[in-house]
């Protein structure tokens, strides 16, 4: 029994082999491979390489691809070795009989000869045919050159419809032939009906070893679609090929010149983009192939480069494009390889930044641009924030913080995982501290807040303690969970995401925006206080006008003498928090329920429990209960941390 070799193709392309080996080997970067201790002798000093496509010992002589790996590393005979790897990537190991895999190799063949009697003819016909002279045109008024137009075999299809087919019927070619290798369409019975490609100039497309595969085709002049690739084939499957591919595989295998830098891998949009790039000595350049890049593609992409660069065009489109990259590439990230993102200016691609400039401007544009380009880390946020406008509210800015760490999920690897979520959350906090920083000096300021609210409410906020308004139950909760905050800021960090989503009254939501600043910007084992920081904002009358409980902020002026006290009492700061998740409970139950379920849920995927969180998780456990059965004592909660400020003066002066 024989295995079709298109399929063993196929295999060996969608199985790194670096993936398979690193899995049994530790291995380490040396240049542009790979190297490691051989597993199939001992030794100390690393003599095993792996390359692109191979293995090899220059220790005891061993070699072979990813398929020999397997079956030399665990004993498995050759069709075996094919199973377990076809297996890993979902694959179906085909069966042939030798005849028929010779019959297989044969056509497949034929295939690849089909393909190269229709490139001869729509090469030739761009230079040698009257009509082929638009198409020409064309590509020249795009800047590109004679040379560049040959090397890559770009052609023309003629606009008369069916001289494809009857150049190729002529040489013996049939129909179904031409059908099957992606040249002509097919009906709903399966039936050939007409050719795919007319009026369009063609870019002949290869597979990363460089052997003709299918074409893709762009209209000149008005029409639909503007680009066209060939259907999926025996030999072509859009998701795994990427335009240009072999063209930079060889570029970073030929020897460079003394104190030459190696070619930058960079993904484009478009056919155009990559020619154009390749002609200003982009060499590195390639494009997926009228789909949004794959997981296979990227795979191939990190087969020959640990950070390629996806630049994408400054546009709306551009931006949802990087992040849909973005997504796939996460689920496949690992510590040695990741990405670089590259975004061009508002209206540019790489095509119209090398041409509409002088001389070699573009092209010096274009570098600075690729040298920019910032590490996949650094570009999450901005992305996913700009969906967000300006101006978010606390919800927004919840949800994003909700996406952020969705996204950071996707990472398969635990330690990259955390530093990733660190990274996202630094710059998350980073940027709406500037934000919030920003809205007070150009526009209302804390004091004007509250001015307006007085003023509102007509009535004197001092008088506020003695006139005491109708007693509103929600109101008062969530003064008091603010209260809790204040009082215990170190809580802030353990409840934000839930605090983020909280409907707040006005002004209420003020102080919020205070607390997270400060949970941002200040730890709180750090001598500043919190109500030191809040009157460096400016931000006392508000504070008081809504809290309303004097002693309270009384004993909040005196908390530099008390805090380190205070914060070191972990029963007293649990207790709080068990009080606050309370109030938050009857403030919005269903988000409650959410968050207790998120918490389990994380806990339990945990190879070994903190037992600090095990015990918040049952104390929020019982909360629920409570709520469901409707046995919370809010009286209770309510005045066990509002405690007497002189409780707290006898204390200190204890």
């Amino acid at each position: 029994m024989a295995i079709k070799a298109s399929f063993l193709d196929e295999l060996r392309a969608r199985t790194p082999i670096v993936s398979v080996i690193g899995r049994r080997v530790k291995l380490v970067r040396s240049g542009r491979h790979w190297k490691g201790c051989c597993p199939f002798h001992g030794e100390k000093t690393p003599s095993f390489y792996v390359y692109e496509d191979h293995f090899h010992c220059f220790g005891c002589g061993v070699h072979g691809d990813v398929i020999t790996f397997v079956m030399q590393s665990e004993g498995q005979t050759f069709r075996e070795a094919v199973e377990t790897l076809a297996a890993s990537v979902g694959m179906e190991v085909p069966s042939y009989q030798t005849e028929d895999s010779h019959r297989a190799a044969v056509h497949t063949r034929s295939l690849e000869e089909i393909l190269s009697m229709a490139q001869k003819l729509w090469r030739d016909s761009l230079y040698h045919t009257p009509e082929g002279q638009e198409g020409l045109n064309y590509l020249l008024q795009r800047g590109l050159t004679h040379e560049t137009l040959r090397s890559f075999g770009i052609g023309w299809a003629s606009a008369r419809r069916g001289h494809l087919i009857e150049v190729l019927q002529k040489q013996g070619i049939s129909a179904e032939n031409m059908a099957e290798a992606g040249l002509i369409r097919c009906d709903e019975a399966g039936h050939p009906k007409g050719e795919l490609f007319w009026k369009r100039v063609i870019f002949p497309i290869h597979d990363h070893k460089g052997r003709l595969i299918s074409f893709g085709g762009r209209i000149v002049g008005e029409g639909q679609p503007k680009y066209l690739n060939g259907p999926d084939t025996p030999l072509f499957s859009k998701r795994r090929v990427l335009f240009a591919l072999d063209r930079v595989r060889a570029a970073l295998r030929a020897p460079r010149t003394v104190g030459q830098k190696p070619h930058d891998v960079l993904v484009v949009e478009g056919y155009m983009d990559v020619i154009a790039l390749h002609q200003a000595g982009f060499v590195g350049a390639v494009a997926p192939l009228g789909t949004a890049l794959t997981s296979e593609q990227m795979e191939a992409l990190w087969q020959i480069a640990p950070a390629p660069i996806l630049c994408f065009d400054g546009d709306k489109a551009g931006r949802k494009a990087a992040i849909r990259a973005m997504e796939v590439a996460l689920s496949h990230l690992q510590v040695e390889r990741s990405l670089r993102i590259c975004l061009l200016p508002e209206g540019e691609d790489p095509d119209s930044l090398l041409r509409q400039r002088v001389g070699n401007e573009g092209r010096d544009v274009m570098a600075n641009l690729l040298a920019e380009s910032l590490p996949l880390s650094e570009v999450i946020f901005p992305l996913m924030a700009a969906e967000f406008g300006n101006k978010p509210s606390p919800e927004e800015r919840a949800a994003l913080r909700h996406k952020l760490m969705q996204v950071v999920e996707l990472i398969p690897d635990k330690v990259l995982r955390a530093e990733y979520r660190s990274t996202l959350l630094d710059h998350f906090y980073t940027h709406f501290r500037s934000f919030h920083k920003n809205s007070r000096k150009n526009g209302k300021d804390l004091k004007d807040i509250k001015e307006e609210y007085t003023s509102v409410h007509s009535v004197n906020p001092l008088r506020l303690v003695v006139e005491k308004p109708v007693f509103d139950q929600t109101r008062e909760r969530q003064r008091l969970l603010l209260c809790l905050l204040l009082k215990y800021p170190a809580l802030i960090p353990r409840v934000e995401e839930a605090f983020c989503t909280l409907e707040l009254s006005y002004p209420f939501d003020e102080i919020r925006s205070l607390l997270l600043d400060f949970a941002a910007e200040v730890s709180v084992s750090k001598d500043l206080t919190l109500w030191e920081w809040i009157s460096n904002q400016h931000a006392e009358n508000i504070v008081q006008t809504v809290l309303q409980e004097k002693d309270f902020i009384a004993g909040m002026k005196r908390q530099r003498e008390f805090q380190k006290e205070m914060e070191d009492e972990q029963n007293g700061l649990e207790n709080a928090s068990i009080q606050w998740w309370h109030l938050y409970g009857l403030l919005n139950r269903s988000r409650f329920e959410h968050e207790v379920e998120y918490i389990a849920t994380h806990l339990f995927s945990q190879e070994v429990w903190d037992p600090e969180e095990w015990k918040r998780l049952q104390s929020l456990l019982e909360i629920r209960e409570q709520l469901r059965c409707g046995d919370i004592d809010e009286s209770a909660t309510n005045a066990s941390f509002l405690t007497d400020s002189s409780n707290d003066r006898t204390r200190h002066e204890r």
